[in-house]
């Protein structure tokens, strides 16, 4: 898919730009198509959306699901199944077709005009009837009120007046024409003969207003429109071009009517398209197609949906064998144009979709798609979504309004025509392929668009070099306002480091909004005191550490923080809080500190105590001193007690004889296990280790059994023999 070089994207579904190579070509280089990315990247919207030479005609049927179109050579009429995307049948005519109209909801009816003054009526099965009009017609109307087909035809008839033929599919016959004034020969009008004669004038189209009062209207070769009242089959009134529209006779090439039966379209052989009001003889606005080519189409784009992307303004599209303009109706506002490579015979226009049909000269018919217009047809709804994924890419260049298109090559920069002026490099387009042309600009190799900004801005270095330092003084800007500072105190060094680096915060904000204001000074005047605020309430420039009021806080080792206490580490959940004592210990704990004969002689006869073991997990264990301190013992095993001769307590007298000592020990149970020696005096300690021995074979603590040796014990089982 490729897109238009417009502002509102135009997506070309399928045909290709350019005309396609002949046959011979083509089979030559299918080797060389695996490699080509236009190849690659291609969507075949329709199978076989192609004729051999050309197409003279495209339409699509009122239900949506069919499109016939007519082409060449050699002559013959496709079908396509919508809902299938394929080609449903081909069939062949004798002549080549002018143009054709679908006279039922399908394809299945079918009315052609041909060449060869031949009117055809064709059905699913094949070609149903056909019949011969007197002249060449120009084109083909139907009235489904009446069941006519009107063909405007050229030349005049005995009378000197074009005419208008008129087939009447119910009766089955040809009924009375329409004479319309065509500015025939007045010489041949006058003698009768010369009815196809050069310039004797012709009727070129018509138009009717089915959707509203049905009103009939033929352009001729005079540049005039007469309309005509089907039910009383008489002229109306004419509708005369301006007198200072062009020089010479313009005739009418195309017309069709607004939906409202008010309004109606004009288009001449000059490229100018005219907007009337049924109610005033002078043109609403006039529109120049810009190439001078007559006017092909006019088709009022009237949707009756919408969806969010799609833009809610009427739209008009006119198309000449060059280009395809849409436009504002009301001002003439040019919108988006498609302008393929090849002729254009006809356009379609799918109806409340954004899907253009095109019949033209080459050998593949074109569809287009535009978004904007529209949504997809429900016969090919994916293309909203390949549409929304190429406009969401930044990197695709068909891309709009998503990405710059700077961003498309990443070592190369866009540039437009008066920037290359600019640095010298416009004597490069068209000479070298250093430019790159995209749009409406060209892409430059990064390095050569430095060299050559270097070489047009000499001085370039010297302001690249002063932007570099003032960055780099605004970024040191900050740290000189905040300053550095050092934390001087005797006591509370946390609490001192804590409050500085709140501070510096603090700072740090008010630094911004200095920055910000784009000064240096160092009082914000957000944080100035009060006018008659008393000096002990003034907040100081060094914050609570310069404060007199709490000097003694980090000076004075009273109001030392103990990060060991209990209230502490309850007030900061950071650090270990140590488990509350039970009752039950608090008691135990009393009495130690008390001044009880029997347990101090029993402190000093204990010499290993063990602990009990806590049910807690290493988390909740209590390793601080005050614990300590209130009597308990740490987990680590049995701890040992030593007594000193030197170390004297308070309290009642000792038994300083031995036997009395010997005595209280004799009361106690003895260590299990345990062999232990203990001298009092000089912190003297023997221990007497336990040998290890070996375990005999034969032992009957051993882990060998043998029932033949143990003769007491019974067997459990009745066997005598078992143990024999």
């Amino acid at each position: 898919m490729k897109i238009s070089n417009s502002a509102v994207p135009v997506y070309t579904v399928s045909g290709s730009e350019a005309r396609p190579l002949p046959e011979w070509l083509v089979r030559r280089r299918k080797r060389s198509l695996k490699n080509d990315a236009a190849f690659a990247s291609r969507v075949e919207l329709l199978q076989d959306f192609a004729f051999d030479e050309a197409s003279q005609c495209v339409r699509v049927s009122e239900d949506g699901d069919w499109v016939m179109s007519t082409g060449t050579y050699k002559p013959q009429i496709h079908v396509h199944y919508l809902p299938h995307l394929s080609l449903s049948f081909a069939r062949h005519t004798s002549s080549l077709n002018h143009t054709f109209r679908l006279l039922s909801g399908d394809y299945t009816k079918s009315i052609h005009l041909q060449s060869d003054r031949l009117l055809e009526f064709h059905t699913a099965g094949g070609l149903h009837y056909a019949t011969r009009i007197p002249r060449y017609g120009r084109d083909l109307i139907y009235d489904r009120r009446s069941a006519e087909c009107l063909v405007p035809a050229v030349g005049v008839n005995a009378d000197g007046l074009g005419e208008c033929y008129r087939l009447n599919l119910e009766v089955g016959r040809f009924m009375r024409s329409y004479d319309i004034d065509v500015g025939g020969d007045d010489v041949a009008a006058a003698s009768g003969t010369l009815q196809g004669g050069i310039g004797a004038g012709a009727v070129n189209t018509g138009a009717i207003a089915q959707d509203s009062h049905n009103l009939l209207a033929f352009g001729t070769s005079l540049g005039t429109v007469e309309f005509w009242d089907p039910r009383s089959r008489n002229r109306v009134g004419i509708l005369s071009a301006p007198p200072d529209a062009f020089e010479g006779r313009a005739e009418i090439s195309a017309m069709t009517y607004h939906r409202s039966g008010l309004e109606l379209a004009v288009g001449n052989s000059n490229g100018l398209v005219h907007l009337y009001d049924l109610r005033s003889p002078q043109p609403l606005l006039k529109k120049d197609q810009g190439y001078g080519f007559p006017i092909k189409n006019i088709i009022y784009l009237d949707s009756s949906t919408s969806t969010r992307a799609q833009t809610a303004e009427p739209k008009i599209l006119t198309a000449d064998k060059r280009i395809i303009k849409i436009w504002d109706p009301r001002d003439g506002a040019a919108w988006t144009s498609v302008e393929p490579a090849v002729d254009l015979n006809h356009v379609e226009w799918v109806t409340d979709s954004g899907m253009l049909l095109t019949a033209n000269e080459g050998k593949q018919q074109h569809s287009f798609f535009i978004p904007q217009l529209g949504p997809a047809p429900k016969w090919c709804a994916f293309l909203d979504n390949i549409v929304e994924e190429m406009a969401e890419d930044p990197n695709d260049p068909n891309a709009f309004g998503k990405g710059s298109v700077g961003e498309v090559y990443d070592n190369f920069k866009f540039l437009t025509m008066p920037q290359l002026q600019q640095l010298n490099l416009d004597h490069l387009v068209g000479t070298t392929s250093l430019l790159r042309p995209y749009m409406h600009g060209y892409f430059v190799a990064q390095k050569l668009y430095e060299e050559a900004r270097l070489i047009s801005n000499p001085d370039l270095w010297q302001e690249q070099r002063a932007k570099s330092i003032a960055d780099k003084i605004n970024k040191e800007r900050e740290s000189r306002i905040r300053g550095n500072k050092k934390v001087a105190v005797k006591v509370n060094r946390k609490l001192a480091e804590k409050i500085l680096e709140k501070q510096d915060k603090e700072e740090r904000r008010r630094a911004k909004r200095v920055l910000k204001k784009g000064g240096d000074d160092d009082v914000d005047v957000q944080q100035a005191p009060a006018v008659g605020e008393p000096e002990a309430e003034k907040k100081t420039s060094g914050g609570i550490l310069n404060d007199p009021r709490f000097a003694r806080l980090f000076e004075d080792e009273d109001f030392e923080v103990d990060e060991h206490s209990h209230e502490f580490q309850a007030l900061n959940p950071s650090t270990k809080i140590p488990k509350g004592l039970t009752a039950a210990e608090q008691e135990e704990i009393e009495p130690r500190k008390g001044s009880s004969d029997e347990e101090s002689s029993d402190s000093e006869a204990e010499l290993v105590r063990p602990v009990k073991k806590q049910q807690n997990d290493d988390n909740n264990r209590i390793s601080s001193s005050s614990y300590r301190k209130a009597g308990h013992r740490s987990q680590r095993g049995p701890e040992m007690v030593v007594s000193s001769s030197n170390a004297r307590k308070a309290g009642p007298a000792r038994d300083k004889t031995f036997g009395a000592r010997v005595s209280k020990l004799k009361d106690r149970a003895p260590t299990a296990n345990r062999n232990t020696t203990t001298v009092v005096g000089e912190r003297e300690i023997t221990f007497a280790p336990e040998k290890k021995q070996k375990k005999r074979p034969d032992d009957a603590s051993g882990q060998r059994h043998d029932r033949t040796k143990d003769k007491a014990r019974r067997s459990a089982s009745n066997n005598a023999f078992r143990g024999m």
